[in-house]
């Protein structure tokens, strides 16, 4: 599943409902949870891959992300 539409905004929201916080603000968004490190660039519109990686490097699954949104 390939999500589109998906600001940086929303991206964030999502992953804090998902138990990340913020860590590192700036040109990207460093997220963390304490075990695993995500970074978000800063974009009105997010790549669909790229939203895809960052799912996968935060250890969801496209499912989980959907519901968080």
């Amino acid at each position: 599943m390939l999500f589109t539409d998906i600001s940086s905004d929303r991206a964030v929201k999502a992953f804090e409902k998902a138990g990340f916080w913020i860590s590192k603000k700036g040109k990207h968004i460093g997220m963390t949870n304490g075990a695993k490190k995500i970074t978000i660039p800063r974009h009105s519109r997010l790549n669909p891959y790229t939203i895809k990686g960052i799912i996968k490097d935060a250890g969801l699954i496209d499912d989980e992300f959907k519901k968080l949104l």
